[in-house]
């Protein structure tokens, strides 16, 4: 928000703009011009202009062209409405928002790319009642709006103050936004023209800005743009906390980093490294184990994997857990398999009770190993269908 009061953003093509506070702060109702009935029409792509405010745009369509060269030629007024779909390069009224800005052109460039630059200054709010023509360029009936007064007026000068506050908090959060902003905000003494300046340089979508502009009472239209301005400052303070985080979580990874690497640096100028000395250990309790060559290769790959960490990192211990499973499990150790099915049935109904066909199942299987002497994949299944043994 009010990130384009300094010109801080290009424009082009009928709609990327930059907002500007107008020369005078005039209000719509102190405003006595006349128009007339049929104006030419300037479809924005981007944008939705308010009265009060100046905004430069870039026309590049044909028929854009053509209206406000039209409307410079004559009475410099033209009538101005976002589209509902910025994607269209061609619009016609069924493409344009119905009501949007009486603008009075200010200056018109012609660029030499061929493109022509205007300054466009809104007036007043207009409802389109019907189109003229669509060719050469686009030309409507266009009925002037205007606001209603607020009608508790005590109320309206406290969304007032409210709206400067969240104005004043949405640009401390913004680093990007000249703390030149608020002086500019404060000097703003007009309350309708500061409902429309803020509206024009707030984050909000184009459907958004569209829906504040047709509000007609100044009340609603304040409580409409306080509401948008507190998403937008829960959205930065959310971003704000963020990144107070992420900022911190790397801070402290850099610290532990940089305090590891100076504790590492102490014990190898005083000949001390425990985890180097903890290796050691595990590699020569390796050495007692009788692997094969392949359990033999693994270790020694975790091993030279484990040395590589930082101690002070999870996997550290994990993968030291890891270490000291593979020694500690019995390789090469067997025991002697007892198919002595009397000594088997007393333990199994000694130690578990009832389990009737639990205990007959295993007592099978134990006589049919003894009886032939190898079972290939011998899995039992004690309960559940068979299968998931």
């Amino acid at each position: 928000m009010f990130e384009d009061l300094f010109g801080t953003q290009s424009f082009e093509d009928e709609g990327e703009f930059m907002p500007l506070i107008s020369i005078e702060e005039e209000d719509e109702k102190t405003i006595q011009e006349s128009y007339a009935d049929v104006l030419p029409v300037l479809a924005l792509k981007n944008t939705v202009l308010f009265p009060g405010i100046v905004i430069p745009i870039t026309v590049g369509r044909d028929k854009s062209i053509r209206a406000i060269n039209k409307a410079y030629e004559s009475d410099r007024i033209i009538a101005v409405l976002a589209q509902r779909d910025s994607k269209v390069e061609e619009p016609d009224i069924d493409d344009l928002f119905r009501v949007g800005t009486i603008a009075r052109i200010i200056k018109l460039i012609k660029m030499p790319d061929g493109t022509t630059t205007a300054i466009l200054q809104g007036r007043k709010r207009f409802r389109l009642s019907e189109m003229v023509r669509d060719e050469p360029y686009m030309e409507a009936y266009a009925r002037v709006m205007t606001y209603e007064e607020a009608t508790n007026k005590l109320e309206f000068e406290a969304l007032i103050a409210s709206i400067m506050d969240k104005a004043k908090q949405i640009i401390e959060l913004s680093p990007h936004i000249p703390t030149e902003a608020m002086v500019m905000l404060g000097n703003i003494t007009n309350p309708s023209f500061l409902l429309n300046f803020i509206a024009s340089n707030m984050g909000a979508k184009v459907v958004q800005k569209q829906k504040i502009l047709e509000i007609d009472n100044l009340s609603d239209k304040a409580k409409a743009i306080y509401q948008q301005m507190d998403n937008e400052l829960q959205l930065l303070e959310l971003k704000d906390q963020i990144e107070n985080k992420v900022r911190t979580d790397i801070e402290k990874q850099q610290r532990d980093y940089f305090l590891n690497q100076q504790l590492k640096t102490i014990q190898e100028e005083l000949g001390q490294n425990p985890q180097e000395e903890e290796i050691k250990i595990l590699i020569q309790r390796a050495e007692r184990k009788k692997w094969s060559k392949e359990v033999r290769e693994h270790f020694s790959k975790e091993v030279s994997k484990i040395r590589r960490m930082n101690p002070q990192v999870a996997e550290y211990s994990i993968q030291m857990n890891y270490l000291e499973l593979m020694l500690d499990l019995p390789w090469e150790k067997y025991t002697k398999d007892n198919f002595d099915l009397k000594k088997v049935k007393k333990v199994l109904d000694k130690d578990h009770y009832g389990l009737e066909k639990v205990k007959d199942r295993i007592l099978e299987h134990l006589a049919v190993l003894k009886l032939k002497g190898d079972m290939k994949a011998p899995i039992l299944c004690l309960v559940g269908p068979p299968g998931v043994g």
